[in-house]
């Protein structure tokens, strides 16, 4: 029997949301998918290109809404945003309607802005932090991360959940780092970090380098990180598969490390080659010189976020074919020069 699947909004439309969706509903047109939007426009948008899919009319401050879904689902994507507290909620209160017989797969999207935490508090930028997290044996870690870590006040309710009733909830964290690439869905298909940065130099007609440029993320192409989800809803089918769930149920999708310092030289190199800024060399800048070019620079291309997945390469073969970031910087430079009327 096909499961029954709820994608919540603006996961259908949404970048995450929107690749995850092509990769699912390719793999596996018999599923019964449905997905939260936020207008009729967005409903014709996503049955334009996915007739099968039953659209629901709603925002993630509809929390009876999304509870009657989530009761009403066998798996649950939550693509949306990894900070909205009522959406959360709703979606654990809903998760209580399940029973062991009929338990609910939960897969919820946080961040790896988690991870920043030492920069966060220490309000630091551009440095090297050696602090390295792995979802393998550093799991519980992960999963008992301290309260004022970004993201953390919404992992703790999707946890929470799976914690209150574990025969009848079982929670997948799929926690991506910097992610980049064209998205494959019916609605936005860009990311964030490196595109403001990019727009942010072609704006300031100079490139920049935050503090020493030296902090460490780590990286997914969003079609890479679209597997983890699928191989997490195609084991959720088969009442937990491979997967591991609940305590054990976090996952860091990422494809290796980048130096930020690397990736604002080459945007400043693409931008010049482009013809786009009178050179490529770059600017540092303090913090309050970061954050007057964009509100979150700061936290964005200043911080150190250095997760290993091994989780999905371990339980699922999770093996990641897609270019790095660095590879994609001309295309992305080129895009937002394309938005802002430059090219």
């Amino acid at each position: 029997m096909a499961p029954k699947v709820f994608m919540t909004s603006t996961g259908a439309t949404g970048y995450i949301g929107g690749d995850g969706l092509f990769a699912i509903a390719k793999a596996h047109p018999n599923w019964e998918l449905s997905a939260l939007v936020r207008s009729q426009e967005k409903a014709t948008q996503v049955t334009a290109k996915y007739p099968q899919i039953r659209t629901v009319l709603g925002d993630l401050n509809s929390s009876d809404l999304i509870e009657k879904e989530v009761q009403n689902a066998d798996i649950v994507f939550h693509f949306a945003d990894c900070d909205h507290v009522a959406a959360a909620h709703a979606i654990a209160k809903g998760a209580q309607h399940h029973t062991p017989e009929r338990p609910l797969w939960l897969i919820h999207t946080s961040g790896t802005g988690i991870l920043t935490v030492e920069d966060q508090r220490a309000e630091t930028y551009g440095i090297e932090r050696p602090k390295r997290y792995n979802d393998w044996d550093g799991v519980s870690e992960l999963v008992n991360l301290p309260a004022d870590a970004f993201h953390r006040n919404v992992d703790e309710i999707i946890i929470g959940a799976g914690q209150q009733n574990p025969a009848s909830v079982k929670t997948a964290i799929v926690c991506p780092p910097t992610i980049y690439g064209p998205g494959r869905g019916p609605g936005n298909t860009r990311s964030v970090q490196a595109y403001w940065l990019s727009a942010a130099v072609l704006q300031r007609k100079k490139g920049l380098l935050v503090g020493e440029g030296k902090n460490v993320w780590h990286q997914v192409h969003v079609q890479d990180l679209s597997n983890v989800y699928l191989a997490l809803g195609e084991a959720a089918s088969q009442g937990g598969g491979k997967a591991t769930w609940n305590d054990e149920g976090y996952y860091l999708a990422e494809n290796g490390p980048f130096v930020w310092g690397d990736i604002q030289r080459a945007v400043a190199q693409a931008a010049f080659d482009k013809k786009l800024i009178a050179s490529p060399d770059v600017e540092s800048l303090d913090g309050a010189q970061t954050t007057a070019v964009h509100p979150f620079g700061i936290y964005a291309w200043g911080s150190n976020s250095r997760g290993h997945s091994l989780r999905a390469r371990k339980l699922f073969g999770w093996s990641p074919e897609q270019p790095k970031l660095i590879d994609l910087i001309p295309e992305i430079v080129e895009g937002e020069a394309k938005i802002l009327g430059l090219l």
